[in-house]
């Protein structure tokens, strides 16, 4: 049998990695609305999916863009249809409809998908806070149901480790990618400050609420709202615990606010230059700042002629989206290094885990020889004191520890390395560990474990067990 071409696939061949899943990349809405799994609905989602004797771990990980479930199981083939199935039997599904959408992943690239989603750099918007959260959910629903074990307690928590270093690693998450958040970008160069603001907001539409929503959220203080049907002035300055004013006193209330936000569904402009300019002259210098997010446009532009007044309009924040996207892309390029290096350190822990029990192993094999071995000899040494009989238990047991210190931490120091799971193999032959099987003799075995060794390049094993 050829030697892995990756030393973990040797743990793997043993337990698989399964995802199974589909996103706002494969699937269209009306898909990924039949394929969710609201928290309600987790604790009898796990327990039947985790039922499967295929099935020893899982998470399940349903947003509003995406439902992806990871699972460690048994075979990989078996496992893929487990998860397939469980998705089709659950929500009562056409299997041969939804397969066309659903994207699956074995082993390393289960590792990489995750650390990608977690650092969202699979998001619709790269960058985005959110997933985070959303992942750390899943996995505590899942934890807290016994769903998961060893495997993906250790997976989940480093993917968690994974989206922290890259959001203080890189800058993936500072540039506004969104035209409210641009809007705040905006207006955070125009003031020192944001805090203790006061915003007046002309219509009452969804973009206008949710660009004074980013505004309040980086500490604007007061919301004016102004809209032709005073009613919806009315509830949505309720929402910001703000004031609704009448459309006619649009123009005098503007000379308490520092920033207006435009955008109603006029066919012309709504705010022009002369009745601005009148407005400038009681506040005494301090700067307006106009957000202009209507199609066809609110704002007159040359109000921007105006001294100490600052108009940007949709064309303004698509601009900056665009490059602000172009600088996440940036720093993508330096996230998806810190995720090599994760998956390094994953797939080192990976063939680690296996020495815990080998050494484990090892002892039990010497500690059975050692009391076996003597056993026989005392049978032979009649008449030893008590005193006697102690100081040959603890020599005994001296010179197994002696003859096992070596082997043990070297055995613990190489574990994690490149070649780890094969210098592991090596030991459990060498010391027959593995009895449940039929073996050749230890020296004819290690010699083909050397010869895999020598055929894949790693003539390291070799040379140090020489």
């Amino acid at each position: 049998m050829p030697a892995p071409d990756r030393p973990c696939e040797a743990i793997l061949e043993v337990m698989h990695l399964t995802m199974v899943g589909l996103s706002h990349k494969t699937a269209p809405i009306e898909i990924r609305e039949k394929l969710t799994f609201p928290a309600h609905r987790q604790e009898d989602a796990l327990r039947r999916l985790t039922g499967n004797d295929e099935v020893s771990e899982a998470v399940i990980l349903s947003t509003c863009n995406r439902t992806e479930i990871y699972a460690v199981t048994a075979s990989e083939d078996g496992g893929t249809d487990a998860v397939i199935d469980f998705m089709c039997d659950f929500h009562d599904l056409d299997r041969h409809d939804l397969v066309r959408y659903l994207y699956i992943e074995g082993g390393e690239a289960v590792v990489r998908h995750l650390f990608r989603v977690v650092a969202s750099l699979d998001s619709m918007v790269i960058g985005e806070a959110q997933i985070l959260g959303q992942a750390k959910e899943a996995y505590e629903h899942a934890f807290d149901r016994g769903a998961t074990g060893r495997v993906f307690n250790k997976l989940f928590r480093q993917s968690f480790e994974v989206g922290k270093r890259v959001r203080t690693e890189t800058e993936i998450g500072e540039s506004a990618v969104s035209i409210s958040y641009a809007a705040v970008e905006l207006a955070k160069k125009v003031f020192d400050s944001l805090e203790g603001r006061t915003i007046l907001v002309v219509g009452a539409g969804k973009m206008s609420e949710l660009t004074a929503k980013h505004l309040v959220s980086n500490g604007v203080h007061s919301v004016l709202v102004a809209n032709r049907t005073y009613e919806r002035a009315v509830e949505l300055a309720e929402r910001f615990e703000g004031e609704a004013i009448r459309y006619d006193d649009l123009f005098e209330r503007m000379r308490a606010a520092d920033i207006v936000i435009s955008s109603t569904a006029a066919t012309h402009f709504v705010i022009t230059r002369e009745q601005v300019a009148p407005v400038m002259k009681g506040r005494h210098g301090r700067p307006l700042f106009f957000i202009d997010i209507a199609v066809p446009r609110d704002i007159e532009p040359a109000v921007n002629d105006i001294s100490n007044v600052f108009l940007y309009d949709i064309d303004d924040l698509n601009g900056v989206v665009e490059s602000n996207l172009t600088e996440r892309m940036r720093e993508a390029r330096k996230a998806e290094v810190i995720i090599d290096d994760e998956i390094a350190a994953f797939e080192a822990w990976l063939e680690s885990m296996e020495v815990v029990p080998t050494v484990a192993a090892m002892r039990a094999n010497a500690e059975s020889i050692r009391q076996a071995e003597l056993e026989r000899a005392l049978k032979r040494l009649d008449g030893l004191s008590e005193k006697d009989l102690a100081t040959v238990e603890m020599l005994t047991e001296a010179i197994v520890n002696k003859m096992l210190h070596g082997p043990t931490a070297r055995l613990k120091e190489i574990a994690g390395s490149k070649y780890g799971v094969a210098y592991i193999e090596a030991v459990r032959y060498l010391y027959g560990l593995d009895q449940s099987e039929a073996k050749p003799h230890p020296a004819v075995k290690l010699r083909e474990i050397l010869g895999k060794a020598h055929a894949t390049g790693k003539k390291e094993i070799g040379e140090n067990l020489g």
